[in-house]
């Protein structure tokens, strides 16, 4: 059969002839038969293939699917209902877990016990009903036709849990109060189905109005008051049934985040924050027709009043326990992965027992040191301005990274908050030991290609213009104190010693702001987000004693981390809570640390500290180096300084006695200005010669700085530096005083401060620091 006639078979639906065989046909036969085959071992392959892909289709059926989807919904379901019938509404416990807690100097001597929980039930007929709208607008729109679940935010909460990322909100006012009322703070997958099931339990069985009553009875409100009526006191002095609309709109916000919405230490970043969060609750009132619109267009944010100090925590004693509650509850958010007002609520009367690192021979002295040096010297009644000052200081082992003495404030019943530990104010000059840091530890190098080191040559010409690599001015020419030049070559020596602002500017510049900041933040110093310019090596941003004394107890300690911490064990119904260790990593090369200490001592026996330090009769032979600051407009003068085995930094901070603004110093106890080398480093010298080791030695390996050789005075040139020399700077903190700074600080560092700084106007030729305006960014981690 031919080809052709084989194609009409086909056609005609008949059966193919069989081809012939490869002995009998022709050569273009047997090509179309080898053809054939291999179309018939493709067809073979598509069937085979055909056959995997149906296996697969009658293993994963659509019925099969939907059969597996049903029989997990209903193993949950069945779960659930088990869950259900086995977990029962326990007794209250929330007020039986509330101990007092117990402070213990280093001895083991009880410094103080801050107990009764404050609290006091009220009813809920004696809250206003709009205040008590207030708290459904804030937490749960639902909540009064809800059946006391979020589902979706349980789910989410679960989720979170398993992946360790913490709480997320979501929950009910049916299930937080559950969690206040007859759980924990826990976050464990048991807990939240615990949650779940009591919650179902408890909003079939009790009213809403019970419920919420029980809410607002048992929530945490921060500043240790749990439940409306001691809120209410505490940030308004009014009974509940007093409160406005205003105000219980405030508390229902800080529910949220108690600790960071508290107006009184609030950041900048928590007051808009909070405020956001009040208005939120009220446009909500108004959504849910429970305030007027007209009334609530005319309402404006009632601020709270101060907090009032727990009795038994007058003197220094507050100031204490607050910082030792702060480390706490800060590594129990890093640790335990939970928000700091769960942190704050796992600590506040909750039966620990917390050893501080205060010595109390140490103490003393302190305290009398400031009595001595600067208190005795004020008189608030002849000079408006001795109101305004306020002193802070922090004393840490370098070794160990304990805070062994540490001075807040006058007294915690009248000053909350604690100078030592208040970041809003600049530390002015004593920065420009960081900027030697940074260019010994990155090996910089002045424009002119020579390292820089204690010997290097720079030009100290007041307002001298700071150039870039490429020789074309940055727009920062700072004032040396007083206007003062000191000619065009200075060492690097001279210039840490007279505090040469426009040195150290050109020098950061030369080692770039960025590894100035970099290095900041590896002593222990909270940068933010801090831009790298220029004018930020004036020391404009903001810090407090605490953070200074771990800066240069770092120094102190070789370049290895120091943390300077209060807790010195923790303990909570047997078992120790783990506290980290203050001392960390090398984080800058000892060559580095031991370079700078050395040159340091010069600021001590050659520099503005001298008067102070170096010629005081009770220095006997001690080791000393340090380094003085007196920011701009007066507004806070520093010195930081270290023995071998004791570093201590001492501020004073103007403050005005009753707005709490900045404020300046000059005139205080008569004298024309505050600065670093007056009382601070008076009063950094009578306590440190008075408990410090007499013979103990600084350990150099360095062979650089007044420490090792004689002070180098270079020989005159008619051609100066390309590299200016540093000089004194003044620094401007911000306006308004605390932990954290407040809104009335300085703009933050992402606004660029301007480039050219202003100046007081001192009469001394003791240093300060120039600073521009807005300087610092108030982040408020304090």
């Amino acid at each position: 059969m031919g080809r052709a006639e084989e194609r009409r078979a086909r056609q005609r639906g008949g059966r193919r002839a069989a081809p012939p065989t490869r002995s009998s046909g022709t050569p273009s036969e047997g090509v179309a038969e080898g053809g054939r085959a291999a179309a018939r071992k493709a067809a073979r392959g598509k069937k085979n293939t055909k056959n995997g892909k149906s296996r697969i289709r009658r293993l994963f059926t659509w019925k099969k699917i939907l059969g597996t989807f049903f029989g997990l919904c209903l193993l949950g379901i069945g779960a659930f209902i088990v869950l259900y019938m086995m977990v029962g509404v326990p007794k209250g416990n929330a007020d039986a877990q509330k101990q007092s807690n117990i402070y213990k100097y280093s001895d083991g001597s009880v410094m103080a016990r801050e107990g009764d929980t404050n609290r006091e039930i009220v009813d809920l007929s004696e809250v206003p009903k709009e205040v008590q709208h207030t708290f459904v607008a804030a937490e749960n729109k639902t909540f009064y036709t809800d059946a006391g679940i979020d589902l979706k935010g349980t789910a989410r909460g679960l989720l979170n849990t398993l992946s360790g990322k913490g709480k997320q909100g979501g929950s009910t006012i049916t299930q937080q109060y559950v969690k206040n009322f007859y759980l924990d703070q826990d976050q464990t997958v048991t807990r939240k189905l615990k949650e779940l099931v009591i919650s179902l339990k408890v909003d079939r069985n009790t009213s809403k109005d019970d419920i919420l009553a029980g809410y607002i009875n048992t929530s945490y409100y921060g500043r240790g008051a749990y439940g409306i009526q001691a809120a209410a006191q505490d940030y308004y002095r009014v009974d509940a049934k007093k409160l406005t609309v205003e105000q219980g709109a405030y508390l229902a916000a800080l529910l949220q985040a108690p600790s960071q919405y508290d107006w009184a230490v609030a950041t900048p970043t928590g007051r808009k924050l909070v405020q956001a969060r009040w208005n939120y609750v009220l446009d909500n009132m108004v959504d849910m027709g429970w305030l007027d619109k007209t009334k609530r267009a005319s309402m404006t944010f009632p601020v709270p009043k101060e907090p009032k100090a727990a009795p038994g925590l007058e003197g220094q004693k507050g100031y204490f326990v607050k910082l030792a509650k702060q480390q706490l509850e800060a590594q129990m958010v890093k640790k335990d992965g939970i928000t700091q007002d769960e942190a704050e609520a796992r600590v506040e009367n909750s039966g620990w027992t917390i050893t501080l690192n205060i010595d109390k021979k140490k103490q003393a002295q302190l305290e009398k040191s400031v009595k001595n040096q600067l208190t005795s010297q004020l008189d608030p009644k002849k000079r408006t301005v001795d109101r305004n000052v306020q002193a802070g200081a922090a004393s840490v082992d370098p070794k160990t990274g304990k805070i062994v003495a540490l001075y807040g404030g006058s007294d915690y019943t009248k000053h909350f908050i604690s100078n030592a530990n208040r970041t809003d104010y600049q530390p002015a000059s004593t920065f420009k030991p960081v900027i030697l840091a940074a260019a010994l530890e990155n090996g910089s190098e002045t424009q002119s290609g020579k390292p820089i080191g204690a010997n290097t040559v720079y030009d100290g010409t007041s307002k001298r213009q700071v150039v870039d690599a490429g020789g074309n001015k940055v727009g920062f020419a700072p004032e040396n104190e007083d206007d003062h030049s000191y000619g065009k070559q200075v060492t690097v020596q001279t210039a840490m010693n007279q505090s040469i602002n426009s040195v150290f500017a050109q020098m950061g510049v030369d080692v770039g702001m960025d590894k100035v900041l970099a290095t900041a933040t590896k002593l222990g110093m909270d940068t933010g987000k801090l831009k790298a310019l220029p004018a930020y090596t004036l020391g404009t941003m903001g810090a407090s004693p605490i953070q200074m004394a771990g800066v240069y107890a770092t120094l102190d300690n070789h370049g290895k981390q120091v943390t300077p911490t209060i807790i010195g064990s923790a303990e909570q119904g047997g078992s120790e809570y783990q506290m980290p260790d203050p001392i960390g990593e090398q984080v800058i090369s000892r060559e580095a640390a031991d370079t700078v200490t050395s040159v340091l001592t010069g600021v001590v026996d050659d520099g503005t500290a001298k008067v102070s330090v170096q010629e005081n009769p009770a220095r006997d032979g001690r080791k000393v180096a340090g380094k003085t600051g007196t920011s701009d407009d007066n507004l806070s003068a520093w010195f930081t300084g270290y023995t071998p085995d004791l570093v201590t930094s001492v501020g004073l901070f103007g403050e005005d006695y009753k707005t709490h603004a900045q404020s300046k110093m000059y005139k205080t106890a008569g004298l024309p200005r505050v600065n670093g080398g007056g009382f601070p480093a008076q009063i950094w010298a009578e306590y440190t010669f008075g408990v410090a080791d007499s013979d103990s030695k600084f350990d150099l390996e360095t062979d650089q700085g007044a420490a090792v050789q004689p002070t180098f005075t270079p020989k005159p040139s008619e051609t100066p530096s390309e590299t200016p020399s540093e000089t004194p700077t003044t620094d401007k903190p911000s306006e308004t005083p605390s932990e954290t700074p407040t809104t009335g600080a300085p703009t933050t560092p992402e606004e660029t401060p301007s480039e050219t700084p202003t100046t007081g106007a001192p009469t001394t030729p003791e240093e300060s620091t120039t600073t521009p305006e807005n300087p610092f960014d108030p982040n408020g981690d304090q």
